[in-house]
């Protein structure tokens, strides 16, 4: 069983710089049509200061830190038996390229389901930009198979 101990364990913060050039390849790869996401002036003419981070986006910013998967092992668990339970966002306002985001992660929750046999670690993030603004939280839950 993964030790409840870990609830409200923090890590480091890193930050990572909003490019341009990234934003237009996820749109890209993602299959977003909408020139606001592409093109300077559509953003600029939609209200944006720049062109703005598409909604998902943020979770390939938070996987930027060095060994983004460390804290999986720190706590216990095996990463040949997890499984990505659930992504949640709620956005408190735009990131745009040229940002530099800072993301701040911790454990907020850790429960069994099944008598033991799953096990969730529920881990919060927060995202503020160089302004100190708070611009999103990012939750995930990682589930880990004991059976």
């Amino acid at each position: 069983m993964l030790d409840k101990s870990h609830i409200g364990r923090t890590w480091p913060g890193h930050s990572v710089l909003v490019e341009a050039g990234r934003l237009r390849l996820f749109a890209k790869a993602i299959g977003e049509t909408s020139p606001v996401y592409i093109d300077d002036a559509a953003a600029r003419r939609a209200g944006y200061r720049a062109l703005p981070v598409p909604p998902t986006f943020l979770f390939s910013l938070e996987l930027e830190r060095p060994d983004p998967f460390d804290w999986l092992a720190l706590i216990g668990m095996d990463v040949a038996r997890i499984l990505h339970g659930e992504q949640r966002f709620v956005y408190h306002r735009p990131a745009c390229a040229g940002d530099v985001l800072t993301f701040e992660s911790r454990i907020t929750d850790i429960y069994d389901k099944k008598n033991g046999a799953l096990e969730f670690v529920t881990r919060e993030t927060r995202v503020g930009n160089q302004a100190g603004e708070h611009v999103a939280d990012l939750t995930s839950v990682i589930v880990q198979r004991n059976v």
